[in-house]
């Protein structure tokens, strides 16, 4: 954008330029027929205007100097100043008043003395005396106030800068601040919770390894489920108290850690295998992460809904496509209404971020289905669907 308002600048300035040369050529040959040299000096000090943005001295300067050339050597009428003019207004407007002061003084004094040796006449040199220093005088304030008023524009429009910078510090200070509230009440109301789950857990195992007792799989399985559930909880509260990315899954990251949720779902009775398509590789952290959650999530439904139905748990690999299936045989009827809770809704979330598709319905031939399309390569910010 400023590169652009730039280059409509220059190119204004050089059609004012181009402007004001035919203007005072124009009234050069109204007043005579000029000759070569007096042509050379009109075009090259009227010219030089279009630069006046990048080097303002210099074109005061040069259009000064060619312009006062230009009167010495044909005394023409006071409208031979009007480039001088224009460029004593650039110099002020740029904050070179002292140079403008200088070259107008310069000029005025030069043609005067023009006017004296030429001899026009006392009344008249003073009458285009007068006129010009009105000139030069105009100039120089109107430098000045377009000045103060580019720099009241700038100071506006930083002042809004700031103002917005300052309600984006306003609504992050207040987004910390909730993410320490939110972690705050998930460590007072979950992690007491699981930690008296995971202890019950423990002394059971030790008493029935005490009397020598036979140790329910089940219960081993909500011991290691409570461990991994306070390890990923106590990893999500230092996300929210930091502002950081989520963590990677450990020890192993997403899928690679398919066979620990395959043993707990076993152990919990659901009847479960697992079929891997295609040839398995790295994944992207993002996708990696969202495909175990995917299977954690539909697995814990499972257990929790289908009353522990025989499942399937299906993993394909394309070129551009991971695919994520969990099938399960549960009491769900084809056709059935379901309202998503917290549990659907987030697997949709972390579906849609990534730019993928997700479908949770009822199978055909009852059951229940989670299918999930993740694109290996990540979508640009707001190219993501969902279904």
């Amino acid at each position: 954008m400023q590169g652009d308002s730039a280059r409509r600048a220059y190119l204004l300035d050089g059609a004012l330029a181009a402007a004001i040369t035919a203007a005072v050529a124009a009234a050069a040959w109204a007043a005579s027929s000029p000759s070569a040299l007096d042509l050379l000096l009109l075009v090259t000090g009227s010219l030089a205007l279009a630069g006046h943005r990048r080097a303002p001295r210099a074109v005061l300067a040069v259009t000064t100097l060619c312009l006062f050339g230009y009167v010495v050597h044909a005394q023409p009428g006071s409208w031979a100043a009007f480039p001088v003019v224009v460029a004593v207004h650039a110099a002020a407007r740029s904050g070179h008043r002292a140079y403008g002061i200088g070259a107008g003084a310069a000029f005025l004094a030069g043609y005067v003395g023009v006017l004296l040796v030429s001899g026009p006449g006392a009344g008249e040199t003073v009458e285009r005396a007068l006129l010009l220093l009105g000139w030069f005088l105009c100039a120089g304030v109107t430098g000045l106030i377009d000045k103060n008023w580019q720099a009241y524009l700038h100071q506006t429009e930083q002042r809004a800068l700031d103002a917005e910078r300052t309600r984006e510090e306003t609504a992050l200070r207040r987004a910390g601040e909730e993410r320490l509230r939110i972690a705050r009440e998930l460590h007072d109301s979950l992690t007491h919770s699981i930690s008296i789950v995971k202890l019950q857990a423990g002394v059971a195992v030790h008493l029935a390894h005490k009397r020598g007792a036979a140790v329910d799989p089940a219960l081993l399985a909500i011991q290691e489920a409570g461990g991994e559930a306070m390890r990923e909880l106590r990893a999500t509260l230092e996300v929210l108290r930091t502002d950081g990315p989520e963590e990677p899954l450990s020890p192993g990251a997403g899928l690679a850690r398919i066979g620990e949720l395959t043993e707990r779902a076993r152990a919990a009775g659901i009847a479960l295998s697992v079929r891997t398509d295609g040839d398995a590789r790295t994944l992207p952290e993002d996708v990696d992460r969202t495909a175990y959650r995917i299977v954690q999530e539909a697995l814990t439904n499972v257990a929790r809904h289908a009353g522990r139905a025989r499942t399937a748990v299906r993993i394909g690999y394309t070129e551009r496509i991971l695919t994520v299936a969990v099938l399960d045989e549960g009491p769900c009827a084809p056709g059935s209404s379901i309202t998503p809770g917290t549990g659907l809704t987030g697997m949709r979330e972390r579906v849609a971020a990534l730019g993928g598709t997700l479908v949770a319905a009822p199978r055909p031939d009852g059951g229940f289905a989670v299918h999930a399309e993740l694109p290996l390569a990540l979508p640009l910010p707001g190219a993501v669907s969902a279904r």
